[in-house]
């Protein structure tokens, strides 16, 4: 026969435990932001949990209740900047708009990205040649040659249908057009004196006098 007053202890120790606290979904966002900020100005290797943690004001051990590790940080802020990029290039993609749409409409969504993800852009285009060395971030790669079919099909659309000039050098507009609308990651700050449709217009009302077929 067992104990009553054991049972009563154990009754009484076992209604004292508490669950463990779920961190909610905004801490968890307010975190990532503060370490892709870290990561962006720092560098991924020169990153330490450490670090994170102290930016965003507590312990080194208190972070790893949230995340298991730096890599981990790492690849869900690349993951969501890269999500939301590809949901945004998919809708312009599905709109079957013509070339010269689709290319306005292509680098609104980039300027809209940087205007999001402003860290996260500079991360990947500071660390992504060597983060695809590892397993986890393969899918950097993939989205490379995503974004690169997305961007050379548009252009060479545009000069099979005459919209831009049948001289054009396709894979050097595509990258010129890559790198002058990703390198806004660097001096871009949101909330500043102009919006990224603003930013877009401009930039296109540079770029495509350039490249439309001469009237």
């Amino acid at each position: 026969m067992s104990n009553p007053k054991q049972s009563t202890s154990d009754k009484q120790g076992t209604s004292k435990k508490k669950p463990p606290v779920t961190p909610s979904p905004e801490r968890r966002r307010e975190l990532l932001g503060i370490a892709a900020d870290v990561f962006a100005e720092q560098g991924y290797n020169a990153t330490t949990v450490r670090k994170i943690a102290d930016a965003a004001g507590m312990l080194a051990g208190s972070l790893y209740y949230h995340f298991d590790s730096k890599e981990s940080m790492l690849e869900e802020i690349l993951r969501t900047f890269l999500t939301e990029l590809w949901d945004g290039y998919d809708n312009v993609l599905r709109a079957h708009l013509d070339p010269r749409e689709t290319l306005e409409a292509l680098v609104t969504e980039s300027f809209r990205e940087i205007d999001r993800h402003r860290a996260a852009v500079a991360i990947y285009q500071k660390e992504s040649k060597h983060l695809v060395a590892q397993q986890r971030f393969q899918y950097l790669s993939d989205s490379q040659q995503r974004f690169e079919k997305a961007w050379l099909t548009t252009l060479e659309r545009g000069v099979a249908e005459g919209v831009f000039r049948g001289d054009l050098d396709i894979r050097l507009a595509y990258r010129f057009v890559r790198d002058t609308v990703w390198v806004a990651a660097s001096w871009y700050r949101p909330g500043g004196g102009h919006s990224p449709e603003e930013i877009a217009r401009q930039y296109l009302s540079m770029v495509l006098d350039g490249i439309s077929v001469r009237t």
